[in-house]
């Protein structure tokens, strides 16, 4: 099943040396929902063959212009696009104000159904269970209110094992009971455990999205053991003083959550336009936490 990311944004309030503002894709199981949409999320799909309109969830961290000022027009061209299907947003408290407000100064009135969801910037909750993914949401600490996301891949049934059902005539409509561990009973009356026809499901991955924050430990245990963390790392540390004053974190800082939570790989994005060259920011989260990649856009990250 999939399980991936690509990046579409990667740097923070101004969108310079080609590095566009945050967005990313989530495919999981072939459902694809956007993470943060900046200015130019529309061309940045478009630029790597993705489909506006196969995207059924939105999920915007915070209301700093450099998360979600491209979502109306996104909302916009949806409608122009033929858009049937219902699209869920979840952001902060003012974004359906926000949405309402444009759409009424430009009299559009949209062909799709549009489903806003405020999320608490206070406590945790989980916000969506959908059939192949759960997400939660968890306070970050910012100048203004913020949200981390995690997703969850659901738990998925064993697999049957072929081989260890290919001699027992075992009927067809029985393998979804075997699949929740009822045992096959044969016309002998000879019990066949459950466990020895099918095969364990992988354990479910997870990937946390941790969008602009200062460097504090309330918002850590959410992300424990995650398996792809995203995490901003605005500035190298020798910016720290800048890092705080702004609520952001360091490259390094980033690395050392990494290591802190037990993640088993770290993305870091959300980069100052001061840097040009990144590299230098890679090198310095690495010699924490070996195992980084920067946010390059196009890049897709598979979990």
């Amino acid at each position: 099943m999939r399980f991936e990311v690509t990046i579409l944004g990667s740097n923070s309030a101004t969108p310079l040396f080609g590095r566009h503002h945050t967005a990313q894709i989530l495919n999981c199981n072939e459902i694809v929902s956007l993470i943060d949409c900046g200015e130019g999320t529309q061309l940045q799909l478009q630029r790597y063959g993705i489909k506006a309109n196969r995207i059924k969830y939105i999920f915007i961290s915070h209301l700093h212009g450099d998360h979600y000022l491209g979502l109306v027009g996104l909302i916009s061209s949806m409608h122009l696009n033929g858009r049937k299907e219902d699209l869920h947003v979840f952001g902060p408290e003012g974004l359906k104000e926000i949405i309402d407000l444009q759409l009424h100064y430009s009299e559009t009135s949209l062909r799709y159904k549009l489903v806003v969801q405020t999320t608490s910037p206070h406590t945790a909750e989980t916000i969506l269970s959908d059939a192949n993914f759960d997400v939660m949401t968890f306070p970050l600490s910012h100048r203004i209110n913020c949200t981390g996301f995690l997703f969850r891949e659901k738990q998925r049934l064993p697999r049957i094992n072929k081989d260890a059902i290919a001699a027992l005539n075992i009927p067809t409509p029985y393998y979804p009971l075997l699949k929740r561990g009822i045992d096959y009973t044969d016309n002998e009356g000879k019990v066949h455990r459950a466990a020895d026809l099918t095969t364990p499901a992988p354990v479910p991955r997870s990937y946390a999205f941790c969008s602009d924050t200062v460097n504090i430990k309330s918002y850590w245990p959410y992300i424990e053991k995650v398996d792809l963390l995203y995490h901003e790392a605005t500035f190298l540390h020798d910016m720290l003083e800048r890092a705080v004053e702004t609520f952001h974190t360091t490259a390094l800082q980033a690395a050392e959550i990494a290591k802190a939570v037990g993640a088993r790989k770290l993305v870091i994005g959300h980069f100052s336009a001061r840097y040009k060259d990144l590299q230098p920011l890679l090198d310095e989260s690495r010699t924490v936490f070996s195992n980084t990649e920067l946010a390059i856009e196009g890049e897709t990250f598979e979990i």
